[in-house]
């Protein structure tokens, strides 16, 4: 039997260490994102900005298995941190995305700081019956990693569960 939670933190560790590629923004989050199939296998990862200026972790992923048959049924999102909710630059959200792709859970480390938007994509996926898992202790190294976009001393107090 797979240990749920110990996979859990091992993918999710893998998708903050993705978010190390993203190019540093003060006016964007650096995200990392893995897609692991209901077996437990890795389909896709992506990262914030890894093939353009405005393209999120979880889409990029995502758009690297279009075309190609995948059935997400029973998959889980990893990503550092919670799927945005709201976008000007694209008409689906990450969440969106998530929901139309069919995906069982979502892992994420961090809720994400209201310091662009207010993010309401945990609530959009639990709704959707997507189940959510919070890895908070894993929160602090997703701030560390953003220091660009919230600045020297982290002041927004995310929720970070």
């Amino acid at each position: 039997m797979i240990d749920q939670q110990r996979q859990d933190r091992q993918w999710l560790w893998a998708a903050i260490e993705l978010s190390r590629l993203c190019p540093p923004s003060p006016r964007a989050y650096s995200v990392g994102a893995i897609i692991v199939d209901r077996d437990g296998a890795e389909r896709s990862r992506g990262y914030s900005r890894d093939r353009a200026p405005l393209v999120h972790a979880e889409e990029s992923a995502l758009a690297k298995l279009a075309g190609g048959g995948a059935d997400l049924a029973g998959a889980t999102m990893y990503t550092s941190m919670e799927p945005c909710s709201a976008r000007r630059s694209r008409p689906w959200t990450c969440a969106d995305l998530i929901i139309a792709a069919g995906f069982a859970r979502v892992v994420l480390a961090l809720r994400e700081p209201p310091l662009f938007v207010k993010c309401v994509g945990v609530e959009l996926l639990r709704r959707a019956g997507i189940e959510v898992v919070t890895v908070a202790e894993f929160g602090a190294e997703v701030l560390a990693v953003n220091a660009v976009a919230l600045g020297p001393t982290e002041q927004h107090h995310p929720e970070v569960g």
